[in-house]
């Protein structure tokens, strides 16, 4: 649970292969390549990620596969009038009904179906990809148009409250993340009619554009009726809806559509249409680089020069950097500290540019990122006269087969219906989280019903600048927001920090963070060393929507595995170690490496020591160091390695856990792999902060947060090998220079353990060589030890009886 900055708790690379090679037993949770996520803190790192695109695409890779009918079956399922019932007659009733539109002999408000076929047939000819935007746009709001009148039995009425609409946009959009941020550029999105229209307003409210004075007569009509009006949407659609709007939010977008053109030629639309059975696309279902083979090599002026990951931003960049002004000079001479920004698009196949899929889901995590608790998403790919429906959650994502919306129009008519049938929750929006204003900013209000409170008020201060917002497509996707309530307040009485609430996907497989967190608090009863050292759980919630449901109604394969659930934790509010330096910094870090020992000893495994998770409070004077964040703890008596996720945040992972091995789960995870990744933590605050302030220059050990698990172990592994160079040039006090000893101390260890450990290894592989052979007579199997109580006291009594530990707890 932390504030801005470079304390989340996760930043995950793409990884090594988890796969379980050889069917031997797993010692530990793998490191999923599809469970993890960019971070649970875009700030976390404190590196100027010029890309981000290799964590999302990723999870791209790792999309599941429906059919287009599955996906049209479970979206008119969700628009009918019983989306809790089975309805499997719903698809081929759907394709009979909307034939009259495909057909041209619908007229809604003066708009006639007979222009979706004019449309398209400007969409065959041969152009340019922004020439395509405006046919497209014009086909299906003309189509949503005369939809309204079609009525279908078991099927929702249109929902006026939504009044969906496609907007062309091909605009850069905005979005902060914490201290991060980004620009996208979708080229259309799916809006409400509202939030289109409020698009082209300025800031006094008044419409924009050349036709401003033309449209002053329909605005007493806008005021009047703000969520349906059909003479607002047919003006809309004709003056407004093909241009380009201004400071489009996030948080408005339904969808996004990204376009791509491949072929110079597309096949005619019919002369009419009827129902068939779906034809399949060509690709089925659209892998990462699909379009790569129509990228030209790039020749010596088009290669971009590898570049510091600290340093220097590239010219062209879709990751993020730190938000903050650029002081002039070209884009080329941009440092990244100055700079966070996403290039807009300038080439559709710029090979500098991510693919379209990837793309499709840097516009998903910008969604995810824009609501709180977003519980599903969609977007679309068009590729051509092809679409292809993306649904995104925590999960995962899947991805439909394609419609070529040309030829099979009655297919493409039966997504738009479905969709224009849509309440706000279908969209994914979460209706516990009700937007409301509080003294000019924006928060969230939830209520509930509780069986010992009552009803438990929250009020979520979204806008609040400590709120910890989440970048990335699936995983916990923590939120960790601050919270006041008058029935927590009422309860507990007033904190002098206040209270944070903590909004993830944990997963379903795992032991629960609020079980944990009770099996935690037992052991503090009975040890002083716990008390007082682990977070105040106030209050907790957990959601009865798990994200498998839909991948059962898609028929994908093992739909419940990493299957996660929506949950809601409110804790007394902490602040990060990253805030302390000195001697205040190593005394917060030892009692959280004391009680981190107490829990393990009593069967509580932690496995996620990262900055983030080292948490403080003041008391009576005193500052009180925290173990905070178990939800990727397990307990003791539980059987085999839990749920999907990895285990561990990259840079701070023990290095016997960075090999390839460890990455498939064949190394169990000890206690001293926990020890060793406190270490690491506490290398990271001290080469990488001043006062509590993180460095904006000369910071070491950026890339470790930007390399794969097996890459970051290496590059840790030389650090080791030469870490007395990195003694930073402006230590001046004792404590500093107190503090630079013990680190010498505990990477002298470190190296020490890390030796034995490659010894042992070479020695077990001769031995076992020896074994096949014949020479000699032995188990082939490496059997790993359990560590006893004793064997943990003595590697932490190593530590803690090093001349530099000994002397700073005398200080």
């Amino acid at each position: 649970m932390s504030p801005a900055g470079e304390t989340g708790t996760s930043a995950t690379p793409p990884r090594a292969n988890a796969s379980n090679q050889g069917g031997s037993k797993l010692e530990s949770t793998p490191n999923s390549r599809g469970a993890s996520v960019v971070s649970e803190n875009i700030g976390l790192v404190g590196v100027q990620v010029k890309e981000v695109w290799p964590w999302i695409q990723r999870d791209i890779e790792q999309a599941k596969q429906c059919k287009a009918d599955a996906m049209l079956q479970a979206l008119l399922q969700h628009a009918s009038c019983a989306p809790e019932t089975k309805q499997p007659e719903l698809l081929q009733k759907c394709l009979k009904g909307v034939l009259p539109v495909c057909n041209g002999q619908v007229s809604a408000g003066g708009i006639s179906s007979l222009g979706i076929e004019t449309a398209w047939k400007k969409y065959v000819c041969p152009g340019v990809e922004n020439d395509f935007y405006g046919p497209f746009i014009d086909a299906t709001n003309i189509a949503l148009a005369c939809l309204e009148e079609i009525k279908i039995d078991g099927m929702r009425a249109p929902v006026s409250a939504v009044d969906m609409i496609f907007q062309q946009n091909d605009m850069p959009m905005h979005q902060t993340h914490q201290t991060a941020r980004s620009i996208r550029k979708p080229d259309i999105v799916i809006l409400p009619l509202k939030s289109a229209c409020a698009s082209f307003q300025d800031d006094n409210g008044s419409k924009t554009g050349k036709q401003k004075d033309k449209r002053k007569a329909a605005q007493k009509d806008d005021q009047k009726d703000d969520t349906k009006d059909s003479q607002k949407r047919k003006d809309h659609m004709v003056k407004n809806a093909k241009a380009k709007p201004k400071k489009l939010p996030w948080k408005d977008v339904l969808a996004c559509i990204e376009f791509k053109r491949k072929t110079k030629e597309i096949k005619s639309p019919p002369s009419s249409y009827t129902v068939t059975d779906h034809v399949h696309t060509k690709p089925e279902h659209l892998p990462v680089g699909h379009l790569k083979a129509e990228v030209p090599t790039p020749g010596p002026s088009q290669t971009r020069a590898t570049q510091p990951a600290s340093d220097t931003a590239p010219d062209q960049s879709s990751g993020l950097t730190a938000a903050q002004t650029s002081k002039g000079g070209s884009s080329s001479k941009r440092k990244a500290a100055d700079t966070l920004e996403s290039t807009t698009k300038k080439s559709k196949f710029n090979p500098d540019e991510p693919d379209v899929t990837v793309q499709t889901g840097l516009y998903a995590a910008e969604m995810f990122a824009a609501n709180v608790a977003v519980e599903h998403l969609i977007n679309f790919i068009v590729i051509d006269d092809v679409i292809w429906t993306w649904y995104y959650d925590r999960q995962g994502t899947v991805q439909s087969s394609g419609i070529n919306f040309i030829q099979d129009l009655p297919r493409f008519m039966v997504l738009l219906y479905a969709l224009q049938r849509f309440k706000v929750h279908d969209w994914g929006r979460n209706k516990d989280f009700l937007p409301v204003e509080v003294e000019g900013k924006q928060c969230h209000e939830f209520k509930i019903k509780d069986e010992d409170l009552g009803t438990v008020d929250l009020l979520l201060h979204t806008s609040h600048p400590e709120r910890v917002t989440h970048y990335g497509l699936q995983g916990r996707a923590t939120n960790v927001v601050p919270v006041t309530s008058e029935a927590l307040t009422k309860k507990y009485g007033n904190f002098e920090d206040g209270m944070v609430a903590k909004i993830f996907w944990g997963e379903a497989s795992r032991t629960s963070e609020p079980e944990i967190l009770k099996k935690v608090e037992e052991i503090a009863k009975r040890h002083p060393i716990v008390e007082g050292h682990i977070p105040q759980l106030l209050w907790h919630h957990k959601f009865t929507n798990p994200t498998s449901a839909i991948r059962e109604a898609l028929g994908v394969p093992e739909p419940t595995t990493g299957g996660r659930v929506l949950y809601i934790l409110v804790f007394r509010k902490l602040h990060p170690i990253t805030r302390l330096h000195g001697k205040d910094l190593f005394d917060v870090w030892r009692q959280c490496v004391l009680c981190h020992l107490t829990l393990w000893k009593e069967g509580v495994y932690h496995r996620d020591i990262s900055p983030g998770n080292l948490m403080w409070y003041r008391k009576d004077g005193r500052l009180i160091g925290v173990l905070n964040d178990y939800d990727l703890s397990s307990l003791a008596n539980a059987l085999g390695p839990q749920g999907n996720e990895r285990t561990g945040t990259v840079p701070f992972m023990a290095l016997e856990l960075l090999t390839k091995r460890g990455q498939q789960g064949k190394v169990k995870h000890l206690y001293r792999h926990d020890l060793e990744s406190f270490m690491w933590v506490f290398a990271w605050i001290f080469l990488r902060y001043r006062q509590g302030v993180l460095l904006q220059r000369s910071r070491p050990l950026d890339e470790w947060a930007t390399l794969d698990a097996i890459a970051c172990g290496e590059k840790k592994l030389v650090f080791l090998t030469d870490f007395i160079d990195y003694l930073p040039p402006d230590l001046q006090s004792t404590i500093d220079l107190s503090l630079w000893a013990l680190l010498v101390n505990c990477f002298e260890l470190l190296q020490a353990a890390n030796s034995n450990r490659v010894n042992n290894r070479v020695n077990d592989a001769r031995h076992n060589l020896e074994v096949k052979l014949g020479w000699t007579e032995g188990t082939y199997e490496q059997i790993y030890a359990e560590e006893t109580v004793s064997d943990m006291d003595d590697l932490l009594g190593k530590f803690t009886g090093t001349r530099a530990w000994v002397k700073l707890c005398d200080t």
